[in-house]
């Protein structure tokens, strides 16, 4: 399966997202790979994978793809910027839930954590666990999601037309 996911990579229509075992500078070092996402690079083309069993008339998402109204890619908007795209899970031993940080930077010597969330976000508990574990470890810790730019407390939430700029 390794082989199959190198060539999907490198024919450029997939960006790969890794764990990592060991949030650090050196995420590569640390990476499973046996666990990993997927991110289609081609937003017509995801879009067509995904819808493909509705007919074109009655499907809203080609109609935002033509008018360019669909949001913005976060993993392309990383990986354009020469970054390998990783993310972390925490298991909470006591719930079984796992609490997941989407993508994972190295800026500085120091890790930035990214969080993604939809416009109705109200909590960000995967990053504040994060923070809690490797605090000493990030230099700073966004949020990125579909409302204007704030910061809340010490993490700044971007929209997601901005993350590039991180």
């Amino acid at each position: 399966i390794l082989e199959l996911i190198a060539e999907l990579k490198d024919s450029k229509t997939v960006l790969v997202s890794y764990n990592v075992n060991d949030p650090n500078t050196g995420m590569s070092s640390t990476k499973d790979l046996s666990r990993f996402k997927l991110f289609l690079s081609d937003t017509g083309l995801f879009v067509t994978l995904m819808f493909k069993d509705k007919d074109f008339t009655e499907n809203d998402i080609y109609q935002k793809v033509l008018s360019d109204k669909l949001s913005v890619n976060v993993a392309q908007c990383i990986a354009s910027n020469g970054d390998e795209l990783f993310y972390h899970t925490i298991m909470n031993k006591e719930t079984r839930h796992n609490y997941e940080v989407d993508f994972l930077l190295v800026r500085k010597n120091k890790i930035v954590p990214i969080e993604v969330k939809s416009s109705g976000y109200k909590t960000h508990r995967s990053l504040d666990v994060f923070t809690e574990k490797y605090s000493g470890r990030i230099l700073n810790r966004y949020i990125v999601y579909t409302k204007d730019m704030c910061k809340e407390q010490d993490i700044l939430c971007v929209p997601v037309y901005m993350a590039m700029f991180i």
